[in-house]
């Protein structure tokens, strides 16, 4: 079965890019970089994004730079809000604010980002998958405090059935052409 992505059926959940957890993770600042671009590139293209918070109380809220790709007005997109799910479960898929807030988005396909690869990242993904969503993996945009565990979860999620990619493939399997609504936009978010 081909798996392709489709804007009108995407959804970008953006799994616990937190303050006091990010700046452990290996390569945290092209993360970073990363993450903010997807989040940029989906927005304008009108991909709307899904945020979990792992116990904020301790682990802090979403990172500066990803709360302000999420929310402020830029080239393409208008400015915006968004609420956080609060989970304590590693798996998003065992919080029922993001199970509802998941069935509420009408979207099939489902673009993963997020912290840790190994814990909350492949539990949601497993998760997903076994729920019939078809899940993308942003590569570039995942990421464990030891390259070790990011490589083990990338093999596991791929046996499972998840397709990983880069952000920059992503966006424009999004965009769809040069053509297109939107690929201005996504030309300049990837330089």
């Amino acid at each position: 079965m081909v798996k392709r992505l489709k804007k009108d059926e995407a959804l970008l959940v953006l799994i616990d890019f937190q303050e006091r957890i990010m700046p452990a993770m290996e390569g945290c600042g092209e993360l970073e970089d990363a993450a903010v671009r997807l989040v940029k590139g989906c927005r304008a293209l009108g991909v709307p994004a899904l945020v979990t918070q792992q116990y904020t109380k301790g682990l802090g809220a979403t990172i500066p730079a990803l709360h302000a790709a999420l929310t402020e007005e830029f080239s393409g997109a208008a400015a915006s809000s968004y609420t956080p799910v609060e989970k304590t479960t590693f798996s998003a898929m065992k919080t029922p604010e993001f199970v509802e807030a998941l069935k509420a988005s009408g979207r099939s396909t489902i673009i993963v980002s997020g912290i840790e690869s190994h814990v909350c990242v492949q539990q949601t993904v497993i998760d997903l998958l076994d729920a019939g969503y078809t899940v993308f993996v942003a590569a570039d945009c995942v990421s464990s405090r030891k390259v070790s565990d990011r490589r083990m979860a990338k093999s596991r999620m791929r046996a499972e059935g998840a397709v990983y990619t880069t952000m920059e493939a992503i966006l424009f399997e999004l965009c769809g052409g040069a053509r297109e609504p939107g690929f201005k936009e996504i030309s300049a978010i990837v330089k």
